[in-house]
């Protein structure tokens, strides 16, 4: 039987409707929650931390460079000489994306990767809605399913990591495995292809997850439906691997050949330091939960999805046999527990089952972040739960708005407290005006556990742009490491050696970063090269000098 055009007409317009309710929903909930970020774009940032610091510069750097030289995107401007060295740690090319229209329009950093954040929230909450919509056909449970997963305390707790922010590809994926279930078609195993690799390039870690997740779930499906003989089902998601692996693979190459040139990737002992134990499990940022703090012992990652989150999930579980919805239950139950599983890493043994089976593993190093897909399965459950409960009680929109008002209550976290933005200071412009070339800042931080604080010439150097000696990253070169306690004893004659030898131009020296006695060393020795250094700009607290290659 055809659908009337009419129909269709109406029907479609209803769900772009409710398409840009969602939206606006999810727009003002994030706005509202993460107060005042979304009213101050430009001039609050969580300048705070070195991983903050990072994610501004990664996020500038992919925006600015994917225009300006795209094909060069990957070199980015530290650990000079080095060049691919965005593949030191995460690329963030799906933030930098999503970053390009703010960093254009206003060429401020903060701006950007805030903007990215905001969206991060908005599409995590609009993917769970529609996800949920799907399975339960209730658009009350799906509104409550989307709070409990985009704003859970993990999303708060890593306001500073921009790309664990971008959660929205695991919800994304799923629904568009479960409308590949339905009708497979090529078109949708292409859908769902892109979906994963769009994940993939938001976030690495995420995008194993979906892997996985959407692995699971093709098999749970499969066997739930009677799919195993069905030759469209295997095609589309044929396709679906074909069109992921295309587009993710072009980002994942640097990777591969870090991890064979420098032996990049990571082992099982290093995984153990990050992963989750059960403290981490109660530990979470929100006012209704902070009370718990006290009483649990040292956590390694924020992963409690709320008593909301898990009452109405586990409730989604036990309701969801009696609504014909065991494929539910299975599907994302299963995912919830072996994801709860893995986040304990290698003495849990999963994830060292995982780690031996998936090279792509090597990659990896926090199972504990394994846990957002625990809250995505009860996020999924609990929506379960909210349509059976709707279903059996007397004024259901009633209820669901109650039970909305108390997950948003014991999510809210704020009013948050931002640092505000850091200004251009006046030694970067005058750098800024320079010929290009390569710069050295000082104090430089020679020791690995202390190599976070060159992530603040990171995000001093969207103002110039200059290739940095210094650099932040999960890997640091063994030529960094190796070099480092020379360069740091600059002016000497060995850090002259070193700069001649590497080429740079140009050496930032923050007098106000040392302690006394040091400063004062450091400024006689500056006198004493004075011959080896040409003065661009001096001030109290810092100077400025080129570097004279004809020096004697």
């Amino acid at each position: 039987m055809h659908r009337h055009p009419l129909g269709e007409a109406r029907a479609s317009t209803c769900e772009a409707r409710e398409v840009a309710g969602v939206v606006i929903a999810a727009a003002l909930l994030t706005a509202a929650l993460t107060y005042p970020l979304a009213f101050s774009l430009g001039s609050i940032a969580r300048v705070d931390n070195g991983d903050g610091q990072f994610s501004i510069w990664n996020v500038a750097w992919v925006a600015r460079t994917l225009v300006v030289d795209p094909r060069h995107v990957f070199d980015g401007n530290i650990f000079y000489p080095h060049r691919g060295t965005l593949a030191f740690s995460e690329n963030n090319l799906g933030a930098g994306v999503l970053a390009l229209p703010v960093y254009w329009a206003t060429r401020n950093p903060y701006a950007a990767n805030n903007f990215v954040m905001l969206l991060g929230f908005v599409f995590s909450a609009v993917g769970a809605y529609f996800l949920v919509r799907h399975l339960t056909g209730d658009r009350r449970a799906a509104a409550l399913s989307a709070i409990c997963f985009a704003f859970c305390p993990y999303a708060f707790a890593h306001l500073s990591q921009t790309q664990l922010e971008l959660t929205a590809g695991l919800p994304f994926a799923m629904l568009a495995l479960h409308r590949l279930a339905d009708r497979p078609t090529i078109g949708r195993g292409a859908a769902l292809g892109a979906v994963m690799a769009a994940q993939a390039l938001c976030c690495g870690y995420y995008g194993v997850f979906t892997l996985y997740l959407v692995g699971y779930a093709a098999c749970v499906v499969a066997t739930w439906e009677s799919l195993w003989r069905d030759k469209n089902y295997w095609t589309s998601l044929a396709t679906a691997a074909v069109v992921g692996t295309a587009l993710v693979l072009p980002a994942f190459i640097p990777y591969l050949h870090l991890a064979r040139t420098n032996a990049f990737g990571r082992d099982l002992a290093q995984a153990s330091l990050y992963a989750a134990n059960w403290s981490a499990y109660l530990a979470s940022p929100a006012y209704a939960h902070r009370w718990m703090l006290r009483y649990l012992p040292p956590w390694r990652e924020v992963l409690f999805p709320g008593f909301m989150t898990v009452g109405l999930g586990v409730a989604g579980a036990w309701l969801g046999r009696h609504l014909r919805r065991g494929e539910v239950v299975v599907l994302y139950g299963g995912a919830s527990l072996l994801a709860l599983w893995a986040s304990f890493g290698p003495v849990a043994g999963l994830y060292t089952a995982l780690y031996n089976a998936f090279p792509i593993m090597s990659l990896l190093r926090a199972p504990a972040r394994f846990g957002i897909v625990v809250t995505l399965g009860l996020a999924v459950l609990a929506g379960v739960a909210a349509t059976s409960l709707c279903s059996r009680l007397r004024r259901p929109n009633l209820w669901a708005g109650v039970l909305i008002v108390l997950v948003l209550g014991e999510h809210i976290v704020g009013p948050l407290r931002w640092p505000n933005a850091w200004p251009v200071e006046p030694v970067y412009r005058a750098l800024a005006a320079q010929r290009r070339g390569a710069v050295i800042e000082m104090p430089f931080y020679a020791k690995e556990v202390g190599a976070h604080h060159n992530a603040k010439y990171m995000l001093t150097s969207t103002a110039h742009w200059m290739p940095l000696v210094n650099g932040y990253s999960d890997y640091l070169p063994p030529d960094f490491r190796a070099t480092a306690r020379t360069l740091a004893e600059f002016p000497s004659r060995d850090a002259f050696d070193i700069l001649h030898a590497i080429g740079a131009r140009y050496v930032v020296v923050h007098l106000y970063g040392y302690k006394s006695e040091k400063r004062q060393d450091v400024v006689q020795r500056l006198k004493e090269f004075e011959g080896r250094l040409r003065p661009i700009y001096a001030d109290d607290r810092v100077r400025l000098y080129e570097i004279l290659e004809d020096a004697p």
